[in-house]
């Protein structure tokens, strides 16, 4: 079996130390080649180039940002599609927990290895957001210019509002050399709640052959449950979503304190049913939906900030990712 082992070396939760041991220990199974992402965007090129020379398995050491480039970048391509490997080496490891991995790398490392001696694959869904940057209109030298459509697939969340925002400052603390932990997320949260704009609501959903829902100040899009750990208490505002299902979206119609404070306690710790609130919108298991905005909102996926838009379709995307599981 060909392996390619990506190493961000900026990952939040090893060190240059424990990272040896684990190259030794997938070495010993696998025929290993091995390489550190460098920049932004960077797993997505070495995991097409993997794809592409035939590699049977790409395996990330990292958090869910680099795991995000290396997914898009198996997907990306017409060649058969490696097997995935999680091995979680960041501040929350949404994706590596919400597949059943323990948190520690060393600990993911057993139960791959393992996986690896049996054979054994889990299949599972993704999400996939396509979006359009620029619009129709005129360039400098008088001619029409389009929107060039982008598309980016998704392992376990996205977001339009809010909760992109404290991706887009998080990301911004840490560029200034700060590191990026559960209470820094929380702390920006809270910081940021009151800069956001709590009066005027940008967001709409489209789902076909339903009528609109109009007046969203937020939503978080769900690929699987929890949508995020504080530490190791998970935050569930989908519990219903999973790795088998479509798509499921919690929008928010009210953002005054209150209302925050109430849906804070029902969504935090193992949760089965849904929060309730006559001001939330619930999805579930749905093929495909859109968000419009009446002005460009921030957006993020799996915790990695996009950029503004005004308008973001969401599909599943059944059976697209095998899992060393």
């Amino acid at each position: 079996m060909r392996a390619l082992l990506l190493i961000n070396p900026m990952a939040t939760s090893t060190n240059r130390r424990t990272r040896d041991v684990l190259i030794r220990a997938l070495g010993a199974a696998v025929d290993l080649t091995v390489e550190e992402t460098g920049y932004r965007g960077h797993a997505t090129v070495l995991a097409g180039s993997a794809r592409e020379k035939g590699f049977d398995v790409i395996a990330v050491l990292g958090g869910d940002g680099t795991i995000n480039e290396a997914v898009n970048g198996i997907l990306d391509g017409d060649r058969a599609r490696p097997a995935l490997i999680v091995i979680p080496g960041g501040s929350a490891n949404v994706f590596a927990r919400s597949l059943g991995l323990p948190n520690n790398p060393v600990e993911a490392m057993g139960a791959v290895l393992e996986a690896i001696r049996e054979g054994r694959r889990r299949t599972v869904n993704l999400g996939q957001a396509i979006w359009e940057d620029g619009a129709l209109g005129d360039d400098s030298s008088g001619e029409t210019t389009e929107a060039s459509p982008n598309s980016r697939y998704f392992t376990f969340c996205a977001g339009l509002g809010y909760d992109a925002e404290v991706v887009r400052a998080v990301e911004g603390l840490r560029s200034a050399g700060y590191k990026a932990s559960p209470r820094r997320y929380v702390n920006t949260a809270l910081r940021h709640y009151f800069m956001t704009d709590r009066h005027r609501p940008a967001l709409r959903l489209e789902r076909p052959h339903r009528r609109h829902i109009e007046g969203i100040f937020m939503t978080i899009i769900c690929n699987t449950a929890p949508w995020t750990y504080i530490g190791d208490r998970p935050v569930n505002p989908t519990p219903w979503a999973g790795f088998d299902t479509g798509l499921d979206l919690l929008g928010l119609r009210r953002m005054g304190m209150a209302a925050m404070a109430r849906l804070i306690r029902q969504i935090i710790g193992d949760r089965v049913g849904l929060p309730r609130g006559g001001h939330l919108v619930h999805v579930h298991d749905e093929e495909e939906f859109t968000l419009s905005a009446r002005r460009p909102v921030a957006f993020q996926l799996d915790g990695d900030y996009l950029g503004e838009r005004e308008r973001v379709t969401f599909r599943s995307v059944p059976g697209a990712l095998q899992v060393l599981v």
